[in-house]
């Protein structure tokens, strides 16, 4: 389980030109998505004055991305995945775009801006399940942890980046010029991955015959129920987003302005991005031989952030805490990735990571809702300082279990002639006679909703 040194004969993914396409696209299209929940905040605050305009459009965005991932997963694992990713970013841009129009021309409308919005959540069940298929496609298994860590290192240097750039043109421009460049960039993002290789993005075999939408979600749940390392950890991180993300995100931002002031937060945010950059950086060049192991015990620092507040501990120690808990993130984030994409079937893939979305996101609403109970009836700090443990405590318990702590690493030791594990899991005989494929997942923090690979 414990980190060793990649060997330094292993191959950079950005040697291979579909990589590279994807990785230009993917660079634009996280630095555009950074900068717009920032600047659609204090747009749509600034065009309306009304706190309540906010929260319907943010649910306006989240409800269509819970309600249809599940038939994007499908989606995804029946056509193209390059196809669906052009689709979509095409799609958001076209919606961003006129969010950015709206918003320019001061011709706000709630309504018009929350049906955009939905538009755009609607765009993003379909987004996520397909990118988290399409990386296996582009490298070869000896380079999917170096893959996920290059991403890794662009997605956690745009949530450094991209707010603080959204924030001055907000302060300069308005929020409208900002999301212009999402859309710009989901535009570039859908040019970039349109150069892929047709041979490299082909849609996984799904039969002689064409089959029913139904029979494709029974197909990924069998597959996600099955797999008896997969589910537990997709449960401990559901339970994660219960205690963890409604805290993080309400009484973080207070009880980090009593411990400092309002700048503080923001300083929290950065110094745990930091944390998630450097360590991403260096999984690029680590190997870790039981990586969902090593992966799910660094998860447990996630909560150390939340103790540290709850705590009352002084603020350098509290940015420390923040700043492990950042390398803890990504080390999680990129061991449930590789993880996926090493284990379960390619054809399968897009739909067992919707239903791994589904269940590590569908506590959130809860969770955040129950916060404010939770804080009147112990206390903030109290109520932060449990949340704190039981989300540590949450994310350790998969590793009762053999089948998480002995899960293989397909790291680049393995020969090319070494034949990968079994997928280990309980598939009906009639799904696991259609034709395989390979994998792939996706990553969040404590700020935002944690999926396993989405931390």
């Amino acid at each position: 389980m414990w980190p060793v040194p990649t060997p330094p004969s292993t191959a950079s993914p950005l040697r291979r030109a579909a990589f590279r396409w994807f990785f230009a696209g993917q660079t634009v299209s996280l630095l555009g998505s950074s900068m717009a929940p920032v600047a659609l905040a204090f747009a749509v605050l600034d065009a309306s004055g009304r706190a309540g305009d906010l929260g319907i459009v943010l649910a306006a965005r989240m409800l269509p991305l819970l309600g249809f991932l599940l038939i994007g997963g499908a989606v995804a694992d029946r056509l193209p995945r390059r196809a669906v990713l052009v689709v979509s970013n095409l799609g958001a841009a076209l919606t961003q775009g006129a969010v950015a129009a709206m918003l320019l021309t001061g011709h706000y409308t709630l309504g018009t801006i929350a049906g955009l919005e939905f538009l755009n959540g609607l765009l993003s069940a379909f987004t996520t399940p397909a990118l988290r298929g399409l990386v296996p496609e582009l490298v070869p298994p000896d380079q999917i942890q170096r893959a996920n860590a290059l991403l890794g290192t662009v997605r956690n240097g745009s949530r450094v980046l991209g707010p603080s750039v959204s924030g001055v043109l907000v302060v300069a421009t308005g929020g409208g010029a900002a999301i212009a460049l999402d859309a710009l960039s989901c535009l570039l993002a859908a040019g970039w991955l349109g150069r892929l290789p047709s041979n490299q993005a082909s849609p996984p075999a799904a039969g002689p015959a064409r089959r029913h939408l139904a029979r494709d979600l029974r197909e990924g749940w069998a597959a996600f129920r099955g797999t008896d390392w997969l589910w537990p950890v997709t449960l401990a991180f559901c339970a994660v987003n219960l205690v963890q993300t409604g805290t993080w995100q309400i009484l973080g931002p207070e009880l980090t302005a009593r411990a400092g002031s309002a700048a503080t937060w923001g300083l929290l945010l950065s110094v745990r991005g930091a944390g998630m950059l450097l360590m991403s950086s260096v999984l690029y060049r680590l190997h870790v031989r039981r990586l969902l192991a090593f992966s799910q015990l660094m998860s447990a620092l996630l909560g150390l952030p939340l103790l540290a507040l709850g705590t009352r501990l002084p603020l350098p120690w509290l940015l420390a805490c923040a700043f492990v808990a950042g390398l803890g993130s990504s080390v999680a984030s990129i061991g449930w990735d590789t993880s996926l994409q090493e284990h379960v079937p390619q054809r399968l893939l897009s739909r067992v990571a919707a239903y791994d979305d589904l269940f590590s996101y569908i506590a959130i609403p809860v969770g955040q809702l129950s916060v404010g109970p939770a804080s009147a009836a112990f206390g903030p700090y109290a109520a932060t300082a449990v949340s704190g443990l039981a989300s540590t405590v949450f994310a350790l318990l998969p590793l009762t279990l053999r089948s998480v702590r002995r899960l293989p690493h397909a790291g680049p030791e393995r020969r090319s002639s070494e034949p990968a594990p079994p997928l280990r899991t309980t598939v009906e005989p009639a799904a696991a006679a259609l034709p395989d494929g390979g994998g792939h997942g996706a990553g969040h923090g404590a700020d935002e909703p944690a999926a396993p690979g989405a931390l």
